[in-house]
């Protein structure tokens, strides 16, 4: 899907953007919500669930060597089209960002390109059928693309030195995540 060559890196960061609050636009914190629960994790890979965490996010591109970002796209395309960007690519692009995500990740790229001790940054984006609803979920089309994003990710992660393991012990489905996710319980707390 994805063209790279493998390179190692010691500190990696593999971060879901989105609020759960509008329906399609919470598929990043669900995508790594579900790489949580059915991979094992290694110890030089942290994953974030950033939500709608916006410009506290900026910390991971200093303090790590390599970020990885998910979330929605913009972009014209059929939904579930998934797109790879590198942080210049993100920045040439700038005026056609249409999402406060977008928005956020590309002005906190600009600021931290101006440091020497930014690590790499890789965009990997869906095209969402429906960002506007106020619905925890995600629509059946972007749920049903849902593991080309998994796959995507896992192939950008193996080609920055991290092979995810399947866990056998424990199977949890993108719908079982997004129930426990969007519709937390006090059972779930304690």
């Amino acid at each position: 899907m994805f063209k790279g060559s493998k390179v190692r890196y010691e500190k990696i960061a593999l971060i879901g953007i989105g609020n759960i609050m509008f329906h399609d636009e919470g598929l990043g914190a669900y995508l790594v919500k579900y790489i949580e629960k059915n991979y094992h994790i290694p110890e030089n890979l942290t994953v974030v669930e950033g939500g709608t965490l916006g410009f506290s996010l900026m910390t991971y591109y200093q303090e790590f060597d390599k970020v990885i970002i998910v979330g929605t796209a913009s972009k014209k395309g059929d939904v579930g089209s998934i797109y790879s960007e590198s942080s210049e690519e993100v920045m040439a692009q700038s005026t056609t960002r249409q999402t406060a995500n977008e928005v956020e990740i590309t002005m906190m790229l600009e600021i931290c390109s101006f440091h020497e001790d930014m690590g790499e940054v890789q965009l990997i984006s869906m095209v969402p059928e429906d960002i506007s609803e106020v619905r925890n979920g995600l629509t059946d089309s972007v749920l049903s693309h849902m593991p080309k994003l998994v796959e995507a990710t896992l192939e950008e992660l193996e080609n920055s030195g991290i092979s995810l393991h399947r866990s056998f012990c424990r199977s949890t489905s993108f719908e079982t995540i997004i129930e426990e996710y969007a519709n937390p319980k006090m059972s779930d707390y304690n």
